[in-house]
C-alpha cells in the first residue's frame, strides 16, 4: 500500500512540475544514457539555467510568457 502512494506522489510531482513548465533533469539523465551514451551529461546546475535560457530569452530577448 505505501509503495501505492510513492508512486501516485511521484506522478503527481511530475503533474505538477510540467504544469509550471519545470524541467525534470532524472528524465533528462535518463534519456541521455539510453539515446546518447557517449555524450557528456550536464550537471543539474547546467541543466536547469539552459532550461531557464531557453524558457525566458529563446525569442530574442523578448519574454515569452503569458504573465
Amino acid at each position: 500500500m505505501r509503495k501505492f502512494f510513492e508512486t501516485i506522489l511521484a506522478y503527481r510531482k511530475q503533474f505538477l512540475d510540467l504544469l509550471v513548465g519545470v524541467p525534470n533533469y532524472e528524465k533528462y539523465v535518463e534519456h541521455m544514457k539510453t539515446h546518447h551514451p557517449g555524450e557528456p551529461i550536464k550537471s543539474r546546475k547546467e541543466f536547469f539555467c539552459e532550461a531557464q535560457e531557453a524558457r525566458y530569452n529563446g525569442k530574442g530577448g523578448k519574454v515569452s510568457r503569458c504573465c
